[in-house]
């Protein structure tokens, strides 16, 4: 896992806009943190790729250091959330709005790496989508077709990787068999143990080493990786800046909760290692994003592709997650010096193959589209294209609101009044589903056939299949028993349920039923 998250750690970093060694650092603090004092045996943190665009967004908008400041808040918040058992309330985030962000997430890493994967020479590359395909299609005429060969062989190579090591392959098949038998045992043994994008990045970086390549690498953009370990240093802080930091904290401390809870949640799936504690794991997550800021860190949260590795390698404990630490540790201690000479082009493609398995693409096929309600497919494809067109924060704000009006939309739907019989002097109507703010015009019929009834009328409410009832609701019955107090006629509610019998009893609504007299506030 230590060898796996260092191509990885780099790529996420300079992709952000920040050093390699800040994604470098922050796996191994923050994936030491997470294992130790996480509540999922087998999750694995670090740097993830869907920071990537917040990340850089912050940068270019608020600087390096205002970013440090903004993941300490966000630190702040997610342990506070696991502390006051706020853990379980991400699971309230509807699947379609995590399908569209995500996707959302990998189509702008895709984008973001076209200038490194065609090696153009772009200054500074902006934050927002359309400002990038601008300043990329100003400079295609520096295209680096070196850069190119790097780029696209480690994504190919990243593609057909697996396949090779699968015995029903047919591509595996064809390569193996021109080597025998026994070389095709042993290759399967040897490789299923090597990471594809470790293999990429070592081949292809010797190669371009080896034949002096003009691409640019880690060397020739930041001078290196340090090789000794980081210093503790103290952001310059101010309440005025925090003040200034509200959204992009709060973009920070979301997208942790849901990246790291919704790994936690695939890691319980495919383990079989006990549930995960949420409220532990958040608190767990706050820790780490509070400590890495202060080491030059990037946010950190629990990586799916990372975890899953995990697993399938046997981790079954968080020491797994402890040693991949230690071991990246190590690992950058003594081989530093090697990172300069790795080409961003092949960071690149790893970085592409992340973004292509990243996104949920069957998900805005056609064919599975039409399985989804209208409901669905609106929130899925407007969070995408707010996320593309903008960005995460707004895309998820105005994903959550939607899902909230279009759920108050459906909700009221399931709220009716149906008149059972009119035998003067009784009039029996029976409702149905729950009576809240979204649904209480809907008792206006109630309200008019009340008032259209001979004088005397009694008016029976059958509330046997009344689930729900709201203080908007109880003002809806207090309207329907004025009218019918107005035709000197009697309302009564039978057959209440526990929730709406408490709510018209704690209102005071049960007495004014019993006395015959509207509240003072409505006579």
């Amino acid at each position: 896992m230590g060898i796996v998250a260092l191509p990885l750690a780099m790529a996420f970093a300079i992709a952000s806009g920040l050093k390699p060694e800040a994604g470098i650092w922050t796996a191994i603090i923050a994936g030491f943190l997470i294992s130790l004092l996480g509540g999922s045996a087998v999750q694995i943190g670090g740097p993830a790729g869907a920071f990537i665009v917040i990340v850089y967004g912050i940068v270019e908008r608020y600087g390096l250091a205002n970013l440090l400041i903004s993941t300490a808040c966000a630190g702040v918040l997610l342990f506070a959330a696991g502390l006051f058992g706020l853990g379980r309330l991400v699971r309230f985030v509807p699947l379609s709005i995590v399908v569209g962000f995500t996707n959302g997430i990998a189509v702008l890493i895709l984008l973001s790496q076209l200038k490194d994967l065609l090696g153009l020479s772009v200054a500074k590359m902006p934050a927002d989508m359309f400002s990038q395909l601008h300043a990329m299609a100003l400079q295609i005429g520096t295209f680096n077709p070196y850069a190119f060969a790097l780029g696209a062989t480690c994504l190919a190579g990243l593609l057909v990787w697996p396949l090779l090591l699968r015995d029903e392959s047919k591509v595996g098949h064809a390569v193996l068999r021109l080597v025998g038998r026994v070389a095709r045992t042993r290759a399967v043994q040897v490789g299923a143990r090597m990471p594809g994008p470790i293999v990429a990045l070592v081949t292809l970086t010797l190669v371009s080493w080896g034949f002096a390549l003009p691409v640019e690498t880690i060397g020739t953009r930041f001078g290196g990786i340090p090789e000794g370990l980081p210093a503790f240093a103290l952001p310059d802080f101010s309440w005025e800046t925090v003040k200034q930091l509200v959204t992009p904290t709060l973009t920070i401390a979301l997208l942790g909760a849901i990246e790291s809870l919704l790994c936690a949640r695939v890691a319980d799936q495919i383990s079989g290692q006990p549930r995960h504690d949420p409220n532990q794991e958040l608190m767990a997550q706050g820790i780490a994003n509070i400590v890495t800021p202060f080491f030059g860190g990037m946010p950190a949260t629990g990586t799916i592709a990372r975890t899953v590795t995990n697993i399938r390698s046997g981790g079954s404990s968080p020491i797994a997650g402890i040693v991949h630490a230690l071991t990246l540790l190590i690992v950058v201690l003594l081989a530093a010096p090697l990172a300069r000479h790795v080409p961003l082009a092949v960071l690149a493609g790893i970085l592409i193959f992340v973004g292509l398995n990243m996104g949920e693409w069957r998900e805005f096929t056609p064919g599975q589209l039409r399985h989804f309600s209208r409901h669905y497919r609106l929130l899925m494809l407007g969070t995408f294209f707010l996320t593309v067109v903008f960005d995460l924060t707004v895309a998820v704000q105005v994903g959550i609101v939607l899902a909230c009006a279009l759920f108050i939309r459906r909700m009221s739907g399931l709220f009716s009044v149906e008149l059972e019989s009119m035998q003067p002097p009784v009039l029996t109507s029976r409702i149905y589903g729950a009576l809240f703010f979204g649904a209480a015009a809907k008792l206006d019929e109630a309200v008019n056939a009340a008032e259209r009834a001979p004088r005397g009328m009694t008016v029976v409410l059958d509330a046997s299949h009344l689930i729900y009832l709201d203080a908007t609701g109880v003002d809806a019955l207090r309207q329907l028993h004025k009218a019918v107090l107005a035709r000197d006629g009697l309302l009564r509610i039978e057959s209440l349920q526990p929730q709406p019998l408490e709510v018209i009893e704690r209102s005071g609504f049960a007495e004014e039923l019993t006395t015959g007299r509207p509240h003072a506030a409505e006579s």
